[in-house]
């Protein structure tokens, strides 16, 4: 019987998985003072607390080929999952892993998914691979349904600061100071290209709470699940949580702590939201 197993790198929030086989390479956050590796020994709220006085320069680091070999592990079958590649050479490192992996095993294969997005929405991509690796469906299958599935999710987010975007050239240093000037919130989604596309400049958390509950609407949210991830913010995300449930009542709503990597970029108070468009 062939061995199938779920690989992502560590900007999926949840680093196990209870009923299939599972792996992660992590991410790394680097400073010139500390290096901090998104596994789950990371303490995330003492990194949260240090970026939130740490001025300097800092710059993130994505998993090279070996770590993402190492993670395959000897499975027969392979199916990835990697932050968007807008943003991150994770996809690229993990495309030559998957071809060299293949070329040294005959009969193994590896399957790459861009999902050109961050944090929650890949969580809820993976425990869609979850629900389908329990369900018995063939490889092939799954391979094919999840990228079905990709083009009915979303992600918005909330930041109060957008610093560490733009140290590491993700967002232009004039948009980054509008972040957090007069008590302004950056409302925005993850752009169908993969990028970070702010939309809203709010006055405060409950407007742009409002504007990214609108936002969900606009995008497609009706019965579908919502995955809120927070860096030190549970009660906005449960405010959140109160205000989707209020006008989606059939919602199924879960909260989770950013890991990492996701908590590096969305910054002490920021919210991530990955959601079904249905």
């Amino acid at each position: 019987m062939r061995k199938l197993r779920i690989v992502s790198d560590s900007s999926f929030d949840i680093l196990e998985l209870e009923n299939v086989d599972f792996a992660y390479a992590p991410m790394k956050i680097i400073t010139a003072e500390r290096e901090f590796v998104d596994d789950k020994n990371l303490d995330v709220d003492e990194m949260a607390n240090f970026f939130n006085l740490y001025k300097g320069r800092s710059q993130t680091s994505c998993p090279n080929v070996t770590d993402w070999i190492d993670a395959f592990g000897d499975a027969d079958d392979i199916i990835c999952v990697t932050i968007t590649s807008a943003l991150s050479g994770s996809y690229n490192s993990e495309c030559l892993a998957k071809q060299i992996y293949e070329e040294e095993y005959e009969g193994r294969r590896v399957f790459v998914l861009d999902t050109l997005s961050a944090g929650p929405e890949i969580t809820l991509v993976i425990k869609k691979l979850e629900e389908y690796v329990k369900q018995g469906m063939e490889y092939e299958t799954i391979c094919e349904r999840i990228k079905a599935y990709l083009k009915q999710t979303g992600l918005v987010f909330v930041l109060k600061s957008l610093h560490n975007f733009a140290a590491n050239g993700r967002v232009s240093p004039l948009v980054a100071k509008v972040a957090g000037f007069a008590g302004i919130c950056i409302a925005g989604k993850a752009s169908d290209e993969g990028t970070l596309e702010p939309s809203h400049k709010c006055r405060g958390e409950n407007k742009s709470l409002d504007a990214i509950l609108s936002d969900i609407e606009k995008y497609g949210l009706r019965n579908g699940k919502v995955s809120i991830g927070h860096c030190q913010n549970e009660k906005a995300a449960e405010r959140l949580q109160a205000m989707i449930k209020e006008k989606f009542d059939k919602v199924q709503i879960e909260i989770h702590k950013l890991r990492g990597l996701c908590s590096f970029y969305a910054e002490k108070g920021g919210l991530l939201v990955g959601f079904e468009k249905y």
